[in-house]
């Protein structure tokens, strides 16, 4: 089996994993959720609304702080929905499993030994937008 083989056996795994499927019902779910998806859409209209009024010459500002305090409270409630907070544990979960097989592929990728290649707490701060790059 050549590289890109493995590769794509290594996807399949990744969709029979526990967390992947996990992520996928988390996201039915919330997909299903009309209450969630409604607060999704006025928060989406909410920060057009900002956006729109903050583009404009003559905007005016205490509406722009009346929005803004509107898209926090919007913002809040949708992070409060048990669906969402169900789906974000969910990514969470599937988002470290993925760095941990990036990270393990890069260092084999350096030279390092796969057997012994992980993701290390001093080797990734978590934060890819505050890296230099792995290592």
């Amino acid at each position: 089996m050549d590289v890109i083989e493995l590769t794509r056996e290594l996807g399949k795994a990744i969709q029979q994993d526990e967390r992947f499927l996990a992520m996928q019902i988390a996201r039915q779910n919330s997909d299903n959720d009309d209450e969630l998806q409604q607060l999704i859409g006025e928060f989406n209209l909410k920060r057009m609304a900002i956006n729109n009024e903050a583009a404009k010459d003559d905007r005016d500002e205490t509406k722009l702080q009346q929005l803004n305090s509107e898209l926090r409270d919007t913002y809040a409630k949708v992070m409060q929905n048990k669906n969402m907070i169900a789906y974000n544990e969910a990514k969470e979960l599937m988002d470290n499993m993925l760095k941990r097989i990036n990270a393990i592929i890069s260092i084999s990728a350096e030279g390092g030994d796969p057997e012994i290649a992980d993701l290390t707490e001093e080797a990734c701060g978590g934060s890819c937008s505050s890296c230099a790059g792995c290592h």
